[in-house]
């Protein structure tokens, strides 16, 4: 008995499978929606946190689903972001106003929006998140080091491990001066 199996690409040189087209109310990964929008997953998760109105449906694990009205207000905010040229703090404020949704009648940004947009954009605050969550780039404190007092004649192996972090601490030093 031979079964055949309708989602195999039998076309194809290397027999993968083949996809099915999801429906138009079906939701999607933050992949997926990344892709759609040709817009990076980690701005899709910033936009998260400046956005509440961005709730996708969380399961195990943490993964997330995006229901096609979600992907709409995605696609809305972007459109607003990157090509009429407003805020972030624009696009939260139009959506306040709007009682949470946009309207298809946004005016266009004032001349002192787009600037403000302009500034953030080389600044990279649009849509770069800090690379840790929480963590916000300081001076970095003086390192001082003391000598380690030793109450015997350090072994080879001693020896070998503080040469080691002599060249993390010199190569450490180095990355500090470079983002400095």
């Amino acid at each position: 008995m031979v079964i055949s199996d309708d989602l195999t690409d039998h076309g194809s040189d290397q027999g993968s499978r083949v996809r099915p087209k999801k429906a138009p109310n079906a939701f999607r990964t933050i992949s997926e929606v990344a892709d759609d929008l040709h817009i990076p997953q980690h701005v899709l998760r910033f936009w998260e946190t400046k956005f509440p109105q961005v709730q996708p449906l969380k399961r195990g694990g943490g993964r997330r689903y995006y229901r096609p009205d979600d992907i709409l207000l995605l696609r809305r905010i972007a459109d607003l972001l990157y090509t009429q040229g407003y805020t972030i703090k624009g696009v939260q404020r139009l959506l306040r106003e709007g009682g949470g949704q946009l309207s298809d009648d946004i005016p266009p940004p004032t001349d002192e929006e787009r600037a403000a947009a302009a500034a953030e954009k080389a600044a990279g605050v649009a849509d770069e998140p800090p690379l840790i969550p929480g963590l916000e780039l300081v001076p970095p404190a003086p390192l001082i080091l003391q000598p380690i007092r030793q109450k015997s004649k350090p072994d080879g192996e001693t020896e070998r491990l503080r040469a080691l972090l002599a060249e993390a601490l010199q190569e450490l030093e180095a990355l500090r001066t470079l983002l400095g």
